[in-house]
């Protein structure tokens, strides 16, 4: 087939042979499984390290802005990620994942294999579960939430890999690859649990309450912007011992992130819309994940709230604000498109601007940067329904200043349109 020899070695072909595959019953859904079945061991994935390649983790975004997007919005950006998922660095000749073979899917071999660091043995045990389920990649994420390697992509992947898992209707072949390749990664090292155990120690070393009453989320906000590291997991396990409450924890984590957005150089605006996708893919319970999605944050550079980006209404006005934002967008012309985002939200609804939003994001070559864009866009979706209103407002606004500040090519998606056609 046509299909898997582009996928394999791909070529001028590579969107033909898609869209003949995508023109099929369920085509785009099964040229998917064929990528994650196919590609996945191919993928010099020991290459990247300590980095993460998104080629397989901007499939979940592609197929949870599905019902955001056109169909031949959806179609585009599917054919764009599987090209740039295609095109990733190979393995060296004569080396495999699959060293070993096919293990039992004991999920006590795999659990030893991962925290002893043998990936191998992890990869093997993983692709011998004869049906993985949501639990299976919810037990690996988990395990390695403490591992904060590469801005905690270990338990992200192990999380949006179950989710793609789903959205893949679960077949059993691409399911495997899919465990498979999160087994790995969290057996990987290096290995970095430096935050996760000073939290620990403030947490295990606490006496009682704290003393002080439950923080509002904007002030907490502007601590895990402003202090240093050490005063930042002193004051959030003071919140902890206030029992400050998990709703208000994600309010006050979303605005940390907003603000560390606003505050992006052109250079970091994709990087630091990665606590977006954090964000999104936690949902422990436990303390220790919002103190360490705290760190995280505090990680990106701060700026001054003077000398921060404005909303700035375009001379000539619009006349339609959607259209405006799309354009503003398109343009480069942050200030602007946070200016019709804003009048947008005021009339009291996030659909439209977030349909916007992930339609300016799949113009974006995804090779050029990265899948941040989609991986963006799709988790501001998961993340709106559990936030309160103010919240979803400011992020909104702060991914129109990413998406417009970070604009990039679409020569690509230009040319996988006209096999469309």
């Amino acid at each position: 087939m046509a299909w898997l020899q582009e996928l394999e070695h791909p070529t001028e072909a590579f969107f033909a042979a898609f869209a003949a595959r995508a023109q099929a019953e369920n085509g785009a859904l099964e040229a998917a499984r064929d990528a994650v079945e196919r590609l996945v061991p191919l993928v010099d994935w020991a290459g990247y390290q300590p980095q993460v390649p998104h080629g397989l983790l901007g499939l979940w975004a592609v197929f949870r802005l599905q019902p955001l997007l056109q169909e031949k919005s959806f179609l585009r950006l599917l054919a764009t990620q599987l090209h740039a998922f295609a095109h990733e660095v190979r393995q060296p000749k004569g080396r495999k994942l699959p060293t070993l073979g096919q293990g039992s899917g004991h999920w006590g071999n795999l659990r030893m294999a991962i925290e002893t660091h043998r990936p191998s043995l992890a990869w093997g045990e993983a692709v011998g579960v004869a049906h993985p389920e949501d639990e299976d990649f919810r037990r690996i994420g988990a395990l390695v939430f403490p591992d904060m390697a590469c801005v905690g992509h270990k338990a992200v992947m192990a999380q949006r890999l179950g989710a793609l898992n789903q959205q893949l209707g679960c077949a059993p072949a691409p399911g495997r690859r899919l465990l498979g390749i999160s087994a790995w990664l969290a057996a990987t090292e290096p290995s970095d649990t430096f935050w996760y155990q000073r939290i620990r120690r403030r947490l295990d070393g606490a006496q009682g309450e704290s003393g002080e009453p439950p923080q509002r989320p904007e002030a907490l906000a502007g601590m895990i912007c402003e202090v240093g590291l050490v005063e930042l997991l002193d004051h959030c396990a003071a919140q902890v011992r206030a029992c400050l409450g998990p709703e208000a924890w994600l309010s006050a984590l979303v605005l940390a992130a907003c603000d560390k957005q606003l505050d992006a150089r052109r250079d970091l605006e994709g990087r630091t819309a990665w606590n977006f996708a954090y964000l999104s893919a936690i949902g422990s319970p436990a303390p220790e994940t919002w103190i360490q999605a705290a760190a995280l944050i505090n990680l990106f550079p701060s700026d001054e709230e003077a000398s921060r980006l404005k909303p700035k209404a375009p001379s000539p006005p619009a006349a339609d604000p959607s259209e405006g934002l799309r354009e503003a967008i398109l343009d480069g012309e942050a200030p602007e498109a946070m200016h019709h985002a804003s009048a947008l939200l005021e009339r009291g609804t996030h659909p439209p601007v977030l349909e916007i939003l992930a339609e300016a994001a799949a113009l974006n070559d995804p090779a050029f940067n990265h899948s941040h864009h989609i991986l963006a866009v799709a988790s501001a979706a998961d993340l709106l329904p559990r936030v309160p209103d103010r919240v979803g407002r400011r992020m909104l606004l702060a991914l129109a200043k990413m998406l417009a500040n970070s604009q990039g090519s679409c020569d690509l998606g230009r040319r996988a349109e006209r096999e469309f056609r």
